[in-house]
């Protein structure tokens, strides 16, 4: 431990929740990997694509897959977050405020401290008080109602060439374990990494367990579950459109961009990784947000926010 001599103690604090986020992460997901296992659904309508690059069946290899605008068109705590709203789980005072905050925090990307605190206090503020079922039954219908339609056809292919192969595919993202274990459920997929909320007797507290399984806590999560499984990462794939995810995408074998924001697109590049872009328009490419169509919602919900904001001034 000398050799971390050097780093501040806010520096190792926030290295401390990385890990302890991951490793709850991993620890649900496993948990979550075997429900979905005893109740597999068949997925109807995803494309039977073959994908233009091999995938080879080995059992110490998996494929990680982040969510938001890689399997998915926009951000899928947005999409939550409507649903929530439509049953009233927060009042239409509340709505701006959320909506802003999710989407600068997806868009903008941003790293301070101030923002990413107090995007994680506001949806937790959401659920505090509810229980896990509820939760996961009202995420079913949400999934319904607003993400079926948005997931990413190319993508969707690529991650049925593991599992036809024979490998696990998992979901890695930010937003909720529970969202997160829904979602891929209905894709068919092994199981989801996601952001843990603590919950007590079954009813969430209003605290995460460590932090929002965000940037290096995604790859904390892959690395505990890989261990866990047995699985060599350097035999393994990594999905992603967000240069945040660059940690997760370093640790595998197999990186690759897919949708790339702009900062992501130019690092690929110059590493050799592989470029994957299902977008219509090269100016989403280049400010690495999804197409028009892509975004419908999440410009909906940006114009909702203004109009909000502008009819309380």
């Amino acid at each position: 431990m000398a050799a971390l001599g050097w780093i501040t103690p806010r520096k190792r604090s926030a290295t401390a929740r990385s890990v302890l986020a991951g490793e709850a992460a991993a620890e649900a997901a496993r948990k979550t990997a075997l429900e979905n296992a005893e109740s597999a659904e068949t997925t109807e309508g995803a494309e039977s694509a073959e994908p233009d690059f091999p995938v080879v069946g080995d059992v110490k290899a998996a494929a990680f897959f982040d969510l938001d605008n890689t399997v998915m068109q926009g951000a899928s705590l947005f999409h939550f977050g409507r649903g929530l709203y439509k049953r009233h789980f927060f009042h239409k005072r509340d709505l701006a405020r959320f909506v802003w905050q999710q989407i600068y925090f997806r868009v903008v990307g941003s790293e301070n401290p101030e923002h990413v605190e107090d995007a994680r206090n506001s949806a937790l503020s959401i659920v505090k008080g509810h229980r896990v079922s509820e939760l996961m039954s009202i995420g079913e219908e949400i999934y319904d109602e607003y993400m079926a339609e948005r997931i990413w056809p190319g993508t969707r292919a690529l991650a049925q060439a593991h599992l036809d192969a024979g490998q696990k595919v998992w979901l890695v993202t930010a937003a909720p374990i529970e969202a997160a274990t829904i979602i891929a459920r209905r894709l068919g997929l092994t199981g989801a990494l996601g952001t843990v909320a603590e919950s007590i007797g079954g009813v969430y507290t209003g605290k995460l367990v460590g932090e929002p399984l965000h940037g290096p806590a995604k790859a904390e999560a892959v690395r505990a579950l890989a261990a866990a499984e047995g699985l060599d990462l350097a035999r393994c794939a990594a999905y992603s459109d967000s240069a945040n995810d660059i940690p997760m995408l370093s640790i595998v074998g197999h990186p690759y961009a897919v949708n790339p924001d702009s900062r992501l697109r130019k690092l690929a590049r110059e590493r050799g990784w592989r470029l994957r872009d299902y977008r219509t328009g090269r100016k989403a490419a280049k400010v690495g947000i999804p197409a028009a169509a892509g975004v419908g919602a999440l410009a909906g919900g940006a114009a909702a926010a203004i109009a909000l904001h502008r009819r309380r001034r």
